[in-house]
């Protein structure tokens, strides 16, 4: 069975042939412009949702002056919500009421707060279940974000990070190979050539892995 292009929304199918509606590929299932993903990035639901980006990321409008970028070969599971810069209130003052909403007033609102910064995932990054990245959260390349996890800040390349707030439980590779993988960066290779050097991407062969980039 050919592996699904990128702009299948639905790429994983049942044993009677149907579409697993709980998990799409997001690049074809996003409109939001403000929402930015590389392909083969998926998520999945147990309630599949009709607005795939409003129940992962529901503070970010497409109006909203940040942006949430995600990168390829991302896994999103169920319950991972995006928390980004819209979602804030000022709390630089006495209190953080968020007086404008409630008198539709605009940018230049007493208790607007001022535009946040974007939320960028980096490439083949896993994100476990109920996890909550926030705003302006930085997460590197293979990165391992465990269930529960409330990220902030900037995680590390190749970090597997846990807890509230979360912290580095340890690295998954040495800094030689975390440098090689980077160097080799085989989610940008076509997609005949990835799933050629499945074996090697996934059972951490880095030597097969530098070969497959010679011959791709």
């Amino acid at each position: 069975m050919p592996f699904p292009t990128p702009n299948t929304r639905h790429p994983v199918r049942l044993h009677d042939g149907s579409a697993h509606e709980g998990t799409v590929f997001l690049a074809p299932a996003i409109t939001n412009p403000r929402f930015v993903v590389g392909d083969y990035t998926y998520a999945s639901a147990h309630v599949p949702p009709k607005d795939w980006a409003a129940h992962l990321a529901p503070y970010l409008y497409d109006f909203s002056p940040e942006s949430l970028r995600i990168g390829r070969f991302c896994q999103i599971a169920d319950g991972v919500q995006f928390i980004t810069a819209s979602a804030n209130h000022r709390y630089d003052g006495f209190s953080s009421f968020p007086f404008m909403i409630f008198t539709a007033g605009g940018p230049d609102s007493p208790s607007m707060p001022a535009p946040g910064p974007d939320t960028v995932v980096g490439n083949d990054v896993w994100i476990g279940q109920g996890a909550r990245i926030m705003p302006g959260a930085y997460v590197g390349n293979g990165v391992i974000v465990a269930a529960g996890a409330v990220v902030a800040g900037d995680i590390p390349d190749y970090a597997i990070v846990g807890g509230n707030p979360a912290r580095v439980i340890r690295m998954r590779f040495d800094p030689e190979t975390i440098a090689a993988l980077l160097e080799i960066a085989w989610w940008d290779w076509d997609i005949a050539t990835i799933t050629a050097q499945e074996a090697a991407i996934v059972g951490a062969d880095l030597a097969a892995l530098r070969a497959g980039r010679q011959a791709k």
